[in-house]
């Protein structure tokens, strides 16, 4: 099939990437002239484990072209949407405006039959809106818009697009969900595809995304819980996750949500229901509670050096989870941004393996960026875990304790050896476990 991709960011690109290897003949068209030229040269622009491989891969045997023309859609079967819907800076809603860009562009260069498969993440009747762009800007398209919502995660897209739990189509006509059986043929019986309405399947993605971010903001509260209880949050998590109507998967107690689909995603799912006049009190308590959690977050770092005046604070990790370089809303950064507010006399030096670069976008020179996980311990009164990232695990904590001022941790991804690092004298506190 020949595939297009409007937008080359975390779903267009591994998307395209991985559609390519696949056989089929894929173009990715981005308005970002860099971009482009960055990614024509073999140059990736975002992070994504596995992803540089497969990408030269692709790109070196002309299965994968790039461009800034919506013009390379012409002869296309199907035609993917993959641009950004942050929320909108005045109301919060999903900002729709590149979606509406992209179908005007698109529409006059649309030649045989074509189907416009919305892959961004948008509210209930995108798709229509996106279907009368596209009729008033091409009378004679023969076309079908159908809604084919995203399930990649961030730091783990090869793996979930290669094995996807779930393939949701919405889609009105026959023959529009014939085109996306043969896009998925490769995958046919090992995957659940499941054909929807088109308004279900665009809720499916807010839906789903609002249910895991809720799951988040409860561990976390049984975590607070069990801090004054005296349980401790990893074992009541083992303990409920081996039930299989709950499942272990985002029961990991730390410092709230963050990324690029989760805050959007909630806040969007609150207020098309507003619109609706549906009250969804469990994802408003949600997204407060989560806002909530990264000041509580702040105040537990300062807290532990407190008496300490000009404290040096050092901090590993700043993308919002392991395996990418992405740092919107990261809660590693709202942290350090908290911090900053309460205490501007403050010293923080702060390392990621990737994000490094992005974070500097955000934060500037407010923080010092260290080259090491290593020399985020020089002279530090404090170290705070804000990244899951494994190799985080396996430091040497014997000869980095040599070098801080005091020997304190505050883990709040809870993955360093508690027994280990108190043993080495280190003053080790985590999240959901009760602080004498």
């Amino acid at each position: 099939m020949k595939i297009a991709i409007i937008g080359t960011g975390y779903v267009g690109l591994p998307s395209g990437i991985g559609f390519a290897s696949l056989g089929h003949n894929v173009v990715c068209i981005d308005k970002d002239e860099n971009k482009i030229k960055n990614l024509q040269e073999g140059r990736l622009t975002l992070y994504e484990d596995g992803l540089q491989d497969l990408f030269l891969k692709v790109l070196q045997n002309g299965r994968l072209k790039l461009t800034t023309s919506t013009q390379a859609v012409k002869d296309a079967d199907i035609v993917i949407l993959a641009v950004g819907t942050p929320p909108h800076p005045e109301t919060g809603e999903a900002d729709l405006r590149y979606i509406y860009a992209a179908a005007e562009e698109l529409a006059p260069h649309l030649t045989g039959y074509t189907v416009i498969a919305d892959k961004s993440t948008v509210p209930v009747g995108t798709g229509d809106m996106v279907e009368k762009i596209i009729a008033k800007n091409n009378k004679n398209a023969d076309f079908d818009v159908v809604s084919l919502p995203e399930f990649l995660r961030e730091g783990f897209a090869l793996h979930d697009f290669f094995h996807p739990d779930r393939v949701v189509v919405g889609a009105n006509k026959p023959r529009a969900c014939e085109v996306i059986k043969n896009l998925y043929a490769s995958f046919e019986d090992k995957i659940n595809m499941i054909f929807v309405s088109r308004p279900s399947a665009e809720t499916i993605k807010y839906a789903s995304n609002a249910f895991l971010a809720m799951k988040i903001h409860y561990i976390n509260e049984m975590a607070d819980f069990c801090e004054k209880s005296g349980a401790n949050i990893n074992e009541v998590a083992l303990g409920m996750g081996l039930d299989s109507r709950i499942g272990n998967k985002f029961l990991n107690a730390g410092p709230g949500y963050g990324g690029s689909c989760f805050p959007k995603d909630t806040l969007a799912m609150s207020l098309m229901a507003e619109k609706y006049g549906v009250e969804m009190s469990l994802i408003n308590r949600t997204i407060a509670g989560n806002k909530e959690r990264k000041i509580k977050m702040a105040e537990r770092i300062l807290s532990s050096v407190q008496n300490i005046k000009n404290p040096k604070i050092g901090v590993l990790g700043l993308a919002f989870k392991n395996g990418t370089d992405d740092v919107r809303e990261s809660p590693a950064i709202e942290i350090i941004s908290q911090m900053l507010k309460f205490n501007k006399n403050i010293n923080i030096t702060a390392f990621d393996y990737q994000a490094n670069e992005n974070a500097k976008k955000i934060l500037d020179n407010q923080i010092n960026y260290a080259s090491s996980p290593e020399n985020v311990f020089d002279n530090a009164d404090v170290v705070a875990v804000l990244t899951e990232w494994k190799e985080f695990k396996t430091l040497d904590f014997e000869k980095l304790s040599a070098k801080m001022h005091t020997k304190r941790i505050v883990d709040l991804r809870n993955i360093l050896d508690e027994d280990k690092l108190k043993n080495l004298g280190f003053e080790y506190s985590k999240i959901g476990s009760f602080q004498k």
